[in-house]
């Protein structure tokens, strides 16, 4: 087999969908140990880093205590495990927190990051402010994540998608509904209701296009059924079969296994797409007949993309298989 494939099939896009599926959010001290600790734990046991920790500022910081909160988000990533993936969110880019969370945060840990999580994205200008201040603290490759809150957001998120600086777009569901004045109801926030109101519905249809359009990751808002996995993992697999979304937020460490396994792909569809990859990289990804049908290169992609979620979500994948995903 050649030693990338995922470079012959996808190209440009090779890497673009391969963060992990669910982000997990903690802002209190204990609790972003305990997060730090529980990835290390799950990285050992399903053999990759199947969740990213980020710490959050713009939630967990006490009101006045901005500064403090940012220097024990600071010793946290710096004490992490290099191969730990931690991220943070600071404060918006209209806070007068922001530029100090970036430039201690950032300039002090900024190698130990995996992005930067800015949170209230209105505009491309607003990713902009972000991409300098990283800049301008030594982070220059340093990627955004951006989180899309409200109506004119949703509105330009194909334009906030096209940064090159821009890694992923979330979605904010409490601040997205909360925008609109009381003319959505508050059930259009609850498990089942934002994914029938017609409007949440819609914006989350098109942040997901958006990303899609340009490359990008597509988040899904946090679900805060925490205490019922079920809905949370029929939540999950309604996000990802119906709108096209391949990361999810946790916000609470019980929800992490559940949306493993509802993001997971089933173990015949991972063995169907590992039995055609073999099959054509052994005929040099020229067209191949399988399962009565004929597959190419357009069908190789969606197997391959389904192998390496596979492996994002901690499944078991043949040997010659996992030495391609995930190459040592």
């Amino acid at each position: 087999m050649p030693a990338n494939p995922a470079a012959i099939l996808l190209g440009a896009q090779a890497g673009a969908f391969s963060l992990p599926v669910c982000d997990h959010y903690s802002g209190v001290e204990a609790r972003m140990r305990k997060s730090l600790a529980l990835q290390a734990e799950l990285t050992q046991e399903f053999g990759a880093c199947v969740f990213d920790v980020t710490l959050d500022c713009e939630d967990g910081a006490p009101v006045g205590g901005e500064a403090e909160h940012a220097a024990l988000v600071t010793e946290l990533a710096l004490a992490a495990d290099p191969k730990a993936r931690v991220a943070v969110r600071v404060h918006a880019v209209d806070h007068p927190a922001f530029d100090a969370d970036v430039a201690h945060i950032v300039g002090r840990a900024g190698q130990r990051l995996c992005h930067v999580m800015v949170p209230k994205v209105e505009r491309v200008e607003d990713v902009q402010r972000a991409a300098d201040a990283l800049d301008a603290a030594g982070a220059t490759g340093l990627m955004l994540h951006a989180l899309i809150e409200s109506p004119a957001a949703v509105h330009r998120a194909f334009d906030i998608a096209a940064h090159p600086r821009v890694q992923s777009l979330s979605f904010g569901l409490m601040d997205f509904v909360s925008a609109h004045g009381g003319a959505i109801p508050a059930s259009a926030m609850s498990v089942q209701g934002q994914f029938t109101h017609p409007l949440v519905l819609r914006a989350k249809m098109d942040m997901a296009s958006a990303c899609h359009a340009h490359g990008k990751v597509p988040a899904h808002c946090v679900i805060t059924e925490f205490k019922n996995p079920d809905a949370l993992q029929v939540a999950v697999r309604r996000a990802a079969g119906e709108l096209g979304y391949t990361r999810v937020w946790s916000i609470h460490p019980d929800q992490i296994r559940p949306i493993l396994a509802a993001m997971a792909p089933a173990t015949d569809e991972v063995d169907e797409a590992a039995e055609l990859i073999e099959r054509a990289a052994a005929a040099q990804w020229a067209p191949v007949q399988f399962g009565g049908r004929l597959h190419d290169r357009a069908s190789y992609r969606y197997y391959w993309q389904v192998l390496d979620r596979a492996h994002r979500t901690g499944r078991p994948l043949p040997s010659q298989i996992l030495a391609l995903v995930a190459p040592t």
